[in-house]
């Protein structure tokens, strides 16, 4: 049975628009569409609690939380069908299929990741300008999915991913802005590189490649004095970015490759860089200790700051 695209849904605004980026990145790489609503019941005494315990909104539309844990929505607890039937209209050619389940949100949808070819999520917008407003679902679910996550703002269009068509309008029909993708020359793993190079090859536009990079610490006071030691250093990070992604070129022939390896905080320009994105794509090194998981400080920062939709994948 083949992996399956899935998404975290629950009616509201952000799952709305993650549903529909789910359903176009299913078509485009031929897997089926699943949603997934994850009902939290609460413990009986809580269920019977007065309503200054519980609030009105829990008290009017049953005893439980959403995935993403905030209060239930009208009418939520199940998935309309009708909510189906509009992705089936919406995007024909593309197998959907719903799934109710209960438990605790973050623990569901981290093991659905497992089997699903990469886990949608939804997310408030901060500010409405940019990055994501994440609660503790869902950054937990972020930190544990061993498979790839993406991240999508409410309001969230179709034609955002796209650059302007010739009359300087915003079109689905014209094409896709670049994917972008965050990497570290130390040690790179090849399941971050070959997932970028891959949605580019798959959305036929340009793979920008962002590298940033500091010198070691026993550099820096000489650094800002020294041309030529900042020069020496600018040349070696670029060598060493341009031998990692020689292979990669060879493999995706159609990717055109933008390499930028840039002195400073790769997150800083990993923001900038999204503004003008389809996608930014980072990494999450897997950690199994006491301690849980963890995100990464750049990868947390893009997915405070990111203007476009973000992949976080998980690697080893």
């Amino acid at each position: 049975m083949p992996r399956s695209v899935t998404v975290g849904f629950d009616g509201s605004p952000e799952s709305c628009a993650a549903a529909e980026w789910a359903a176009r990145e299913a078509k485009l790489r031929g897997l089926p569409l699943k949603l997934v609503n994850v009902w939290e019941p609460v413990p009986a005494p809580m269920a019977q609690a007065p309503a200054p315990f519980l609030g009105t909104e829990t008290q009017r539309h049953g005893s439980g939380r959403n995935q993403m844990g905030s209060p239930p929505a009208e009418g939520w607890g199940r998935i309309p069908p009708e909510s189906v039937e509009g992705q089936r209209l919406r995007h024909p050619g593309v197998e959907i299929t719903a799934e109710q389940l209960s438990g605790r949100p973050g623990e569901v949808l981290a093991h659905l990741a497992g089997d699903a070819a990469l886990l949608v999520l939804g997310s408030r917008g901060l500010s409405g300008v940019g990055g994501f407003l994440l609660g503790s679902v869902g950054l937990a679910i972020v930190a544990h999915a061993e498979r790839p996550v993406v991240l999508i703002r409410a309001g969230e269009q179709a034609a955002d991913e796209h650059t302007m068509d010739p009359s300087g309008i915003p079109s689905a029909a014209a094409p896709y802005r670049p994917v972008v993708l965050g990497l570290t020359t130390d040690d790179p793993d090849p399941t971050l590189v070959e997932f970028a190079f891959d949605a580019a090859d798959r959305r036929a536009t340009s793979l920008r490649v962002v590298h940033g990079w500091n010198p070691p610490p026993y550099y820096a006071y000489g650094l800002s004095s020294d041309i030529d030691l900042h020069t020496e250093l600018s040349r070696q990070q670029a060598t060493a970015l341009s031998d990692i992604l020689r292979p990669w070129r060879q493999k995706f022939p159609a990717v055109e490759v933008v390499e930028e390896s840039r002195y400073g905080t790769a997150a800083i320009h990993l923001v900038d860089a999204s503004r003008e994105a389809s996608l930014v794509v980072v990494g999450r090194r897997i950690r199994r200790s006491p301690l849980g998981a963890h995100i990464g400080p750049v990868t947390h920062a893009v997915l405070h700051h990111a203007t476009a939709p973000v992949a976080v994948v998980a690697h080893g």
